[in-house]
């Protein structure tokens, strides 16, 4: 287990499979992967929007969900984004959810949890790194996720959200600190690459800088700098974390968040949320990760 910045911050405060994607097309000419074994599983952002749709249809896609005016109204899909460790980006989506949607904290619906790995759940269970090795989200193959449910119209809004957590050159915020499968990059949508979503989440990633390369999610993926998988999130559910994760300052020096913010996930748990039965952190302590 690698003792990255978003561990040791938990332990301070509280085989890999083939990497198989699916769809046709190489990276640009820039790209690391080329000329890589990796490269012919990979599609670059414009390949796979001139593969899999035209301007035209992508017109349709970005109009055929129901208008801003009725998105109150209409069904909410569940998804969810990874982008490293998961403390900064559920802040970061919990914002996303007050600005698009207006919504009040008790309104919220982002989480810090687990998805992408083969082996779903062990005995109804996916945990962080315990002291009893119970159920462990990395030798279950997952990554750290932020789930939600959003209306489908706002999507796109969402997916560019995620795309500026990433710098200029592609890399996450802690690109160089927390690595590992448990880290990587990670779109799960209803559908996963046949969803218009996955249209949507393209186009959002080129109108913000043409920074990502996709690739088709087939289970514990590998931690590829740039890339992002697309997962099917009937295959591949999210499963909720543990209650002191959840709402948590983030991992960078520093990035301390309010007290009005961090006492979400007990205010949650107080209304009955169930956030599982797992054992408390590394140390069975269950304060902070420990």
């Amino acid at each position: 287990m690698m003792i990255t910045s978003c561990l040791l911050s938990s332990l301070l405060l509280a085989t890999v499979p083939q990497f198989a994607g699916a769809w046709s097309g190489q990276p640009k000419p820039s790209s690391p992967l080329r000329n890589t074994a990796l490269s012919k599983d990979v599609a670059t952002r414009r390949s796979f929007l001139a593969g899999l749709a035209t301007a035209s249809t992508l017109a349709t896609v970005a109009t055929s969900f129901p208008s801003p005016a009725s998105a109150d109204d209409e069904e909410l899909i569940d998804c969810y984004f990874g982008c490293g460790c998961f403390w900064h980006v559920q802040h970061e989506f919990v914002e996303a959810e007050r600005k698009i949607l207006g919504r009040s904290d008790d309104q919220i619906t982002s989480r810090a949890g687990y998805a992408g790995g083969k082996a779903g759940a062990l005995d109804g269970k996916v945990c962080y790194h315990n002291a009893g090795n119970v159920a462990d989200y990395g030798k279950l193959g997952h990554a750290e996720v932020v789930s939600m449910r959003i209306p489908s119209s706002k999507f796109y809004d969402f997916a560019v959200e995620y795309c500026k957590l990433f710098d200029k050159d592609g890399f996450r915020p802690d690109q160089f600190g927390d690595r590992g499968t448990e880290y990587r990059n990670l779109v799960g949508i209803p559908g996963g690459k046949s969803s218009a979503l996955a249209e949507l989440l393209v186009k959002a990633s080129v109108d913000t800088g043409d920074k990502l390369d996709f690739a088709v999610g087939k289970g514990d993926d590998r931690d590829v700098p740039k890339v992002s998988f697309i997962m099917d999130t009937s295959e591949y559910p999210s499963f909720v974390g543990e209650q002191y994760h959840q709402f948590h300052d983030g991992f960078a020096f520093g990035e301390n968040y309010p007290n009005s913010y961090n006492s979400l996930a007990s205010a949650f748990a107080k209304k009955g949320e169930d956030f599982g039965k797992c054992p408390n952190g590394s140390l069975g302590i269950g304060l902070g990760g420990l």
